[in-house]
């Protein structure tokens, strides 16, 4: 491989609009790959910028790290994937994106009532959430769907 085919972090970053520590931590959690100059930095293949579109939108979707993984898996290693390939990958986010977006229009149209926090600090909680039944559930907003309450992933520095 020519080492002009090689863009380097910077380039990635601004072009991908993904911070350079980002980017560092999708390459220790497996999801990109660099090649490294005789300097010892970081040098990219320009597939990664798809790489890393894939990431943002499979982020935005919800996907964790290694749901992204896995489907980045599904991925041939020895060549630019094409359309086909990403369609084919997508298939498995339609069911997720359904829920989602179920979810948040029930959200959307119960927001002026409650958020099925549990707080008992609204009226209508005396009816949805009798009693706190909820807390029995376990902490944090029972009443949301599953999809809007899954936790947010703690991402670890990746800087060292």
């Amino acid at each position: 491989m020519n080492s002009r085919d090689l863009l380097p972090m910077g380039e990635i970053s601004s072009r991908s609009g993904f911070a350079a520590s980002a980017i560092r931590y999708y390459e220790a959690e497996g999801l990109i790959t660099a090649h490294r100059s005789a300097g010892g930095q970081r040098r990219f293949e320009r597939g990664v910028l798809r790489r890393l579109a894939f990431i943002r939108a499979a982020s935005n979707v919800g996907l964790t790290i290694e749901e992204i993984r896995d489907e980045l898996a599904r991925l041939p290693g020895n060549r630019t994937p094409t359309k086909a390939d990403w369609h084919r990958i997508s298939k498995h986010w339609r069911k997720r994106l359904d829920d989602q977006i179920a979810a948040l229009q029930r959200l959307k149209g119960g927001l002026d009532n409650c958020i099925g926090c549990g707080c008992l600090s609204l009226r209508s909680c005396a009816f949805s959430n009798a009693g706190d039944w909820a807390a029995e559930r376990g902490p944090g907003a029972q009443l949301l769907p599953d999809t809007l309450r899954r936790p947010h992933p703690v991402k670890r520095d990746s800087s060292s």
